[in-house]
């Protein structure tokens, strides 16, 4: 998952690609899963952290370089002594609003035409907002769309690979234009359905209705589905709530938690003190 990143990028480290793979088939968007190494030991991120991509390119404003963040989307290992880190990158173009001209976005395009054995240069690691809880009885309802699963998934199997006996329910939804797009969670990438036999765990998927019409993953209605049981999870104290993914849905999840809540009102009390608590955390792009 990528984000937009002002941080400071003195600190650099050379990273070499080691696989890169496309995820999705050649009548969907492309996203890719990439795995670099980094044998700077200095380097060490984790699973709730996040890390830069440096781009030589110049802009209008100036700036020669290009600077994205982006979510550990897996456990990093160490292999041969070098640190191995997984990213999901979606090849990005955009629409100038002035001139409606078609642009490539820099990062995920440079990204995406990566190959084995090619350099980048790495920055950070960076602090996400979302952390996992020290107490093992916390709920976590997780909202992922797009490359927005990346953090999730790392999430995931750390708590049941390495933290273990999480008392706490995980509810991950996660959000796909289409089912063509629906990472990790398939027939053929099915790594996080690894994890359905965890009493505790529960993953569900929204798509878009109409994907060619770009209308909004329906992410609320999944959400309102579960409706009973993420009430009952938000009368606790100890239940966060993580959200990774697009500006556009916001609106629509937040009328689906006024819905879960019974108003507007209660739903706005609420999440003042999930907020207030540090149990509320968003990365929108």
């Amino acid at each position: 998952m990528t984000y937009l990143s002002a941080l400071d990028t003195t600190q650099q480290y050379t990273g070499k690609v080691k696989k890169t793979q496309r995820l999705t088939p050649a009548n969907a968007e492309e996203i890719r899963e990439i795995v670099f190494e980094v044998d700077q030991p200095e380097f060490n991120v984790k699973v709730d952290q996040s890390f830069g991509v440096l781009v030589k390119h110049k802009s209008e404003f100036g700036n020669i370089h290009h600077h994205r963040l982006y979510s550990v989307a897996d456990l990093p290992t160490t292999e041969n002594g070098k640190k191995l880190i997984t990213m999901l990158v979606k090849r990005c173009t955009y629409v100038d609003d002035f001139s409606g001209e078609q642009y490539e976005g820099v990062g995920s395009n440079y990204l995406c035409d990566r190959r084995v054995g090619d350099e980048i240069t790495i920055t950070g690691p960076f602090e996400l907002p979302f952390k996992i809880p020290e107490d093992k009885n916390s709920n976590l309802i997780l909202i992922g769309m797009g490359t927005g699963i990346a953090p999730f998934r790392a999430f995931v199997k750390h708590i049941y690979s390495d933290v273990k006996e999480w008392k706490g329910k995980i509810r991950l939804f996660y959000g796909a234009k289409s089912g063509l797009e629906l990472l990790y969670l398939n027939d053929k990438d099915g790594d996080l359905t690894n994890y359905y036999d965890e009493a505790t765990f529960e993953a569900f998927h929204a798509l878009s209705p109409r994907p060619d019409w770009e209308d909004p993953i329906s992410l609320g209605a999944a959400l309102e589905a579960r409706g009973e049981e993420i009430f009952e999870m938000l009368s606790h104290s100890n239940t966060y709530i993580y959200i990774a993914g697009y500006e556009k849905v916001k609106e629509n999840l937040n009328k689906a938690f006024m819905t879960i809540m019974g108003s507007k009102e209660k739903w706005e009390t609420r999440k003042a003190e999930l907020v207030a608590g540090k149990k509320w955390a968003e990365v929108i792009y």
